[in-house]
């Protein structure tokens, strides 16, 4: 996956395919692998699918806020020239997606959204400060999906890299707390792009009835369960969240 990252300027990102972009943006402990599923589906149904690398630990601590990257994410499109885009987000990714597209409406074609931050979540905050403690650290990578061997040693080692590093640390928890401060109940009434919520129903981060907030709130919004599933459902069941996406994006014409 790393080989195929291209940079340009200050952006580093991974683009396969052609047609309608797809727009994805990882969380705030999940690499761009997360969405490997996705990466090798979309392109082979006509359309691009582009995973920006988000600048999560290089910001300077005044501007690590989900703002701040909104607008990183509106500089990248601009950069890249797409005229409009489909945005996928997990986790923090969801919560980048959901205020770009309060902020620039006329970018985004259509939102999907899967285990979102924005309304409510279980932050994973609070435990950090046994952050020596790799058992820890697994259990709680572990606890993010329904099926613990999800939490691959990879997965596992790269939570644990991010919170042993002391500047990596002090971020996350700082756009934690932007997160949870910038909550969107009062933004979504007035969002009418279409949104394709996909949700784990066993997802104990941003538990089922975030979604249903979600569903309720947004005025043109579509919500599908995934059984036996956490808070990454592109990770835990990859084939079923591709259909669920692609079935969604050819009812409502996103081609």
């Amino acid at each position: 996956m790393k080989d195929n990252l291209r940079q340009e300027g200050k952006f580093t990102y991974l683009e396969q395919g052609e047609g309608t972009p797809i727009v994805i943006l990882h969380g705030l402990m999940g690499g761009l692998s997360n969405f490997d599923g996705v990466t090798e589906y979309f392109p082979k149904h006509g359309y691009k699918v582009v995973i920006p690398e988000l600048p999560l630990y290089s910001m300077s601590l005044l501007k690590t806020s989900v703002q701040t990257f909104a607008k990183y994410l509106k500089e990248f499109i601009d950069f890249k020239g797409y005229d409009k885009v489909i945005l996928l987000g997990n986790s923090l990714g969801g919560h980048i997606a959901l205020l770009a597209t309060k902020l620039y409406p006329e970018m985004v074609e259509a939102l999907v959204i899967t285990g979102s931050s924005g309304l409510y979540e279980n932050s994973m905050g609070e435990s950090y400060p046994r952050r020596g403690d790799y058992e820890f650290i697994k259990k709680k990578a572990q606890d993010v999906f329904y099926d613990p061997e999800v939490a691959t040693k990879e997965v596992v080692d790269d939570v644990y890299e991010t919170v042993s590093d002391r500047n990596k640390l002090v971020k996350t928890l700082a756009i934690a707390k932007s997160a949870i401060r910038h909550n969107m109940a009062k933004d979504l009434p007035k969002m009418k792009t279409p949104t394709c919520i996909i949700w784990g129903k066993d997802d104990n981060v941003t538990p089922p009835e975030v979604a249903e907030d979600f569903q309720r709130l947004l005025p043109d919004a579509d919500l599908y369960w995934v059984d036996k599933c956490g808070h990454a459902a592109m990770m835990e069941h990859p084939v079923r969240f591709n259909e669920l996406l692609h079935d969604w994006l050819q009812k409502r014409n996103f081609k």
